[in-house]
């Protein structure tokens, strides 16, 4: 019997090109396959897994995570997990389907400490990064590498949808400063994104009036 294992010169074996490439019946008849492992790494330390979740294959994605012994968080060699990947390339379908295990790290960074929230921000997925904020283990502050927070690239990109969405979190931080000390106010305001500094300086101003004391009669 032939090992369904066996790796290529580039370390991928039939359950990862199939998952790869999106073909869910293959990749189907392989995991009846008892003696196959599903959570085989490629040369850069890719699963089938990572790269079906990197491509957008919601079907196959859904096929593996059924599959008990499945890790939903094995790091690539950049340590990009399936989700980061997911939310870096804006594919909502799949974020959706990891969420659905338990044991998915929403937080875990890669090697730029950006995490599966700051990439899907970075790139201005708006509807990944509902998904994320929706969470209530998602840390919407956490700094990359850069000391950047989603916030602050979300405004020095101007992308008014994402920063309204981040704004909708209560424990979030509008004057996080970045390694520059510039906050995302200044960031917005450096690149002239004047409807994001609108929406900056009302929270911020909502924010102080709050934590102003009462008045003394």
């Amino acid at each position: 019997m032939s090992n369904p294992n066996r790796p290529d010169d580039q370390g991928g074996t039939p359950l990862f090109w199939a998952a790869n490439s999106g073909y869910e019946g293959v990749v189907k008849l392989l995991l009846d396959r008892k003696d196959v492992d599903p959570n085989r790494p490629d040369d850069q330390g890719g699963t089938p897994l990572f790269w079906a979740a990197n491509n957008g294959h919601e079907g196959v994605v859904k096929l593996l995570l059924d599959r008990k012994d499945v890790d939903p968080n094995p790091p690539k060699d950049n340590c990009r997990t399936p989700l980061w990947s997911a939310a870096a390339e804006g594919h909502e379908g799949v974020v959706k389907l990891l969420f659905g295990r338990e044991d998915v790290d929403p937080n875990r960074p890669d090697d730029n400490d950006r995490t599966p929230l700051g990439c899907a921000t970075f790139e201005g997925h708006e509807g990944v990064v509902k998904l994320l904020l929706e969470r209530n283990d998602v840390d919407p502050n956490r700094p990359d590498k850069y000391d950047l927070t989603p916030l602050g690239w979300a405004a020095s990109k101007g992308y008014y949808g994402v920063v309204n969405l981040l704004l909708g979190r209560e424990d979030i931080n509008p004057n996080c400063p970045g390694e520059n000390g510039r906050t995302p106010l200044a960031c917005a305001a450096m690149n002239g994104h004047k409807e994001v500094v609108k929406l900056l300086q009302a929270r911020i101003s909502a924010k102080s009036a709050f934590a102003q004391p009462p008045s003394q009669l």
